[in-house]
């Protein structure tokens, strides 16, 4: 009975000292929230003889930030701030216009956390800037390709005299786990539409498939041609020279970048304070950052707009992966942004709507449902889709209804194709573990899908008939859209993703142009002329419980903040990894994601 007691109240006191640390460590997260939402400085004030300095060290998303816990790291007890990518845009053009800026400093983050259409929009927007007549300096002391690639459309670009541009060209590299998978004894069961729909392909080989290959050669060559000959018109470089440079890792340091034209000199920071200091005009000219600017007033309505106006604009964002039912942080509820189409669809102040979709796709019946109120949407206002990232499988499904599509020519897009993945681990489980599974049932097929054994042949051409069945939907969707045969619709679709470019050509999109290009549109449909304001729908979330929903989900935006860069993109492949292997039913989602370092 001695023995009983001790045990019993060590394991009360146990349950107890647990419970304490719970609620300490409770606390300190609520309080790490509480001080850093508290954190508000006042209201940036713009001086005369100001320039603005752009460093993008905030992420610039697409959607603006609606739960303001979104960004809380519960690790690190810090806040991320967001930048939405309308409000960038807008607040470029509104310094265009501003006599107290005199012009714009870039000097930019080496690890630029947006995809390369937003950095294609956020460079057009500085290209107009600069026919305003006021200066655009870039410096700074290493230069990735991305940074590199915005920061050459300035008037003038500086580097350290120890630093270094990376030019070496584009990859895409994919890993493979069927080797994995062999030695646990799992086997992945795969059902698809299209040869280029490669999304199964890590499961099932070692290597990328041939149609694959070809796909991902043509896809980075157009994406890297436009990003090249972006930079040769900015710098006035003949493209040849600048691929002959990168294919020789011919830039190797501050002194070949100056011998090649890349750059337009070598100082060190001070100096170029002091050359600020002579474009100004001004011997000690003030700054301000590109939030600030933003707080101040800049960036929420585009130039000129009445923002009293009754007519509106809606633009509603897709970004994420499509998943079923309601949203979740970073990914497109079906049913949510249903919902919010039909909100706007039903209300008569909203006269056109912009859709923004940066998404890879996901669950095909979430995009059905999108789908359908896409197309009620569209048989009552304007709609218009901009396309930013990504727009492909299920996110192209969702576009396809649009009166108009504009893309940016490094929009990845098309993948009109879907599939299903199973496994089959009752090997590994037997041969690994010695656990062998039994099952009793009704009908000969009660247990399909199950872990624990291989599909018949039956199952598989019932599940083949299923994807054959959403993909034969998918393709008439796309051609009744585009007002495209659906035997183009097949040649072209297959599962291939596709760039803007290549899109363009093939009548996937409309034409080229961002998010302020496609309001613009979206307003002159609708004739609405300059009357306008922009509003973007959100839905009534509670803070706290989406905080909660995200942090359970693994999905918090902050989390991965602080890691090496390499550490990130390992983290950020492993959790794309697991939502394939997590997804249920026949799946519309493009098989990888391109970053340009």
């Amino acid at each position: 009975m001695k023995n009983f007691f001790t045990t019993f109240f060590a394991c009360l006191a146990a349950i107890v000292a647990s419970s304490i640390v719970l609620s300490v460590i409770s606390l300190l997260m609520f309080a790490g929230m509480i001080a850093a939402l508290s954190v508000s400085p006042e209201t940036a004030v713009v001086q005369s003889n100001t320039v603005l300095k752009i460093d993008l060290n905030d992420p610039v998303r697409d959607e603006p930030v609606q739960n303001p816990l979104s960004g809380f790291n519960p690790y690190t007890m810090k806040m991320t701030t967001h930048l939405a990518l309308l409000d960038v845009l807008n607040a470029i053009e509104a310094a265009a216009d501003d006599d107290r800026i005199k012009g714009i400093y870039l000097n930019l983050n080496p690890v630029l956390e947006t995809g390369m259409a937003n950095l294609e929009e956020i460079r057009a927007a500085l290209e107009t800037f600069k026919e305003s007549g006021k200066f655009v300096v870039s410096y700074a002391d290493f230069y990735t390709q991305s940074t590199y690639y915005l920061s050459s459309v300035a008037d003038e670009v500086y580097l350290n005299p120890e630093g270094e541009i990376m030019w070496q060209g584009m990859s895409s590299q994919i890993m493979f786990f069927k080797g994995a998978l062999d030695k646990l004894g799992v086997e992945a069961e795969v059902v698809r539409c299209g040869e280029f729909k490669s999304a199964v392909e890590p499961f099932i080989s070692d290597r990328m498939s041939p149609a694959n290959r070809h796909q991902m050669d043509v896809l980075l060559g157009t994406i890297w041609g436009s990003v090249v000959g972006d930079i040769a018109r900015s710098r006035e470089i003949d493209s040849a020279l600048l691929q002959r440079y990168a294919s020789d890792l011919a830039v190797a340091g501050a002194e070949s970048a100056a011998e090649y034209r890349m750059i337009d000199g070598i100082k060190y920071g001070d100096e170029v304070m002091d050359r600020l200091e002579e474009l100004s005009g001004e011997d000690d000219p003030g700054f301000i950052g590109l939030a600030d600017y933003m707080g101040a007033g800049f960036g929420h309505q585009g130039h000129g707009r009445k923002k009293l106006s009754k007519n509106r604009i809606a633009v509603v964002y897709a970004e994420g992966d499509i998943i079923d039912g309601e949203s979740m942080p970073g990914s497109i509820g079906g049913q949510t942004l249903a919902d919010k189409l039909a909100d706007v669809r039903e209300d008569d102040g909203v006269k056109a709507v912009v859709l923004r979709v940066n998404s890879p796709g996901g669950s095909a019946l979430a995009s059905e449902v999108i789908w359908r109120e896409m197309t009620l949407l569209q048989q009552e206002k304007p709609v218009v889709v901009s396309m930013g990232n990504y727009a492909a499988s299920g996110g192209y499904y969702i576009s396809c209804p649009a009166d108009v599509i504009l893309a940016d020519r490094t929009t990845l897009t098309g993948s009109i194709g879907v599939f299903g993945l199973m496994f089959n681990a009752e090997k590994g489980l037997k041969d690994k573990l010695g656990i062998t599974v039994d099952v009793a049932k009704t009908n000969p097929s009660a247990d399909m899908l199950t872990l624990f054994r291989p599909q018949t042949p039956a199952e598989k051409a019932y599940l083949q008939n299923r994807v054959n069945s959403v993909y034969s939907t998918f393709v008439g969707h796309v051609a009744h859209g585009r007002n495209l045969p659906e035997e183009e619709v097949l040649r072209i679709g297959g599962g291939r993703v596709w760039s803007g470019i290549s899109a363009d050509s093939i009548g996937l999109i409309d034409g080229f142009g961002g998010l302020r290009e496609a309001i613009l549109l979206a307003a002159d449909r609708a004739g609405v002329g300059e009357d306008f304001r922009v509003v973007a729908p959100s839905e009534e979330t509670n803070p706290l419980a989406m905080f909660l929903k995200g942090l359970l989900s693994g999905e918090m935006e902050g989390v991965s903040s602080g890691l090496p860069q390499e550490a990130a993109h390992a983290a950020e492949e492993y959790r794309e990894t697991m939502k394939v292997l997590n997804r249920q039913g026949v799946q519309a989602l493009m098989p990888y994601r391109i970053r340009i370092q």
